[in-house]
């Protein structure tokens, strides 16, 4: 495996320098109210934290936390396989970098272009053979979709997410998905209370299970349902012809005092389990984060704030090191708890308190 031309610790430091008052690339992403991300006021763009208080991007730290892993070290000797197939396409890793964008709501273009910003997590998640999810901000549009442009130049290799706008305008976005070879195309539910689109006139809104359906019968490619944080949801967004469901709450951006995700996950999974490829996103900081939430149900995870600050601190280079390196502890945890393969990784890697 090649060395990085930066390393993390250097991206890192990058990163605080240009992040300046949005974010100061603590060693430990808690969302906690004395981060310099929690500084906003209401009524003032988020940024890198969460609406009001903060809680629900704290939450999903704060549930991955609490959750331990149990250590089974006797047994024959192996070396842990992470391999993971999605979408008819082999990764090194179930860890792919989330659909982060608009570097406008974390210090705006002066710290990196959205163009540069895509291509860097883009490359640097196919170089580390993972997978880089592009996203949608105000500033997007069917004719210059940046996400849509950076997956293109890497021959598809990339998942769009598209905002909940007018069907029509989603339907023109997943046809340059289309045109672009793109893995997978899809809609963050979710993505109805973002502050940026309501803000600079870019409409939002809910959708039914028949608008859902309507998108995923519209588009050749596999239809994705991000945001989903609760099990009917989940089984909604299966009828609507999901073939992927992510489990997030917008890293916790949109909704004060929702649960962490690892909180809901377990819920979840039970519920569509097999119907769908689920997918983890918010709170996982560590290789070690990626198992709990591969152990609650998750086929896979995302990894959003940590990504962001490796694109903008260290480019395409800084983001690989960053997937190596999650991928490197994923594989020390799965040893550690004497699980071979991520098939072989269930609720019992999880410890859990004998009953008195």
């Amino acid at each position: 495996m090649a060395q990085p031309k930066v390393s993390l610790e250097d991206a890192r430091d990058a990163a605080r320098m240009k992040l300046k008052g949005f974010c100061a690339a603590y060693k430990i992403c808690d969302g906690l109210d004395t981060r310099i991300c929690q500084g906003h006021s209401y009524g003032s763009p988020i940024g890198m934290g969460g609406p009001g208080t903060g809680a629900s991007f704290a939450n999903n730290v704060k549930a991955l936390a609490e959750l331990k892993l149990n250590a089974r070290l006797i047994g024959p000797d192996f070396q842990p396989d992470c391999r993971f197939a999605f979408l008819g396409r082999e990764l090194a890793m179930p860890i792919m970098g989330a659909s982060v964008s608009g570097v406008n709501s974390f210090g705006g273009e002066s710290v990196i272009g959205e163009a540069e910003f895509c291509r860097a997590v883009v490359r640097g998640c196919k170089a580390a053979l993972s997978m880089g999810w592009r996203g949608d901000s105000f500033n997007y549009s069917p004719e210059r979709p940046y996400g849509i442009e950076a997956i293109a130049e890497a021959g598809g290799w990339g998942v769009q997410i598209i905002k909940p706008r007018a069907q029509d305008a989603i339907k023109r976005f997943m046809e340059k998905a289309e045109e672009s070879g793109c893995a997978a195309v899809g809609v963050d539910v979710d993505g109805h209370g973002s502050y940026a689109m309501n803000a600079h006139g870019q409409p939002v809104f809910r959708k039914s299970v028949e608008e859902l359906r309507e998108l995923a019968t519209t588009t050749s490619l596999p239809f994705v349902i991000k945001g989903v944080m609760c099990a009917e949801d989940a089984q909604a967004a299966v009828q609507a012809g999901a073939k992927v469901v992510v489990v997030s709450n917008h890293g916790g951006r949109v909704l004060d005092h929702s649960p962490g995700t690892a909180e809901v996950l377990p819920s979840i999974a039970a519920r569509i389990r097999g119907e769908a490829t689920i997918i983890a996103d918010g709170g996982v900081r560590t290789g070690y984060d990626v198992l709990k939430m591969l152990a609650l149900g998750a086929d896979a995870v995302l990894v959003g704030r940590d990504m962001v600050r490796a694109a903008v601190g260290g480019g395409e280079e800084a983001v690989r090191a960053q997937m190596e390196m999650l991928a490197s502890d994923l594989k020390k945890a799965m040893k550690m708890t004497g699980a071979a393969s991520l098939g072989d990784i269930s609720a019992e890697v999880l410890w859990t308190a004998p009953e008195r």
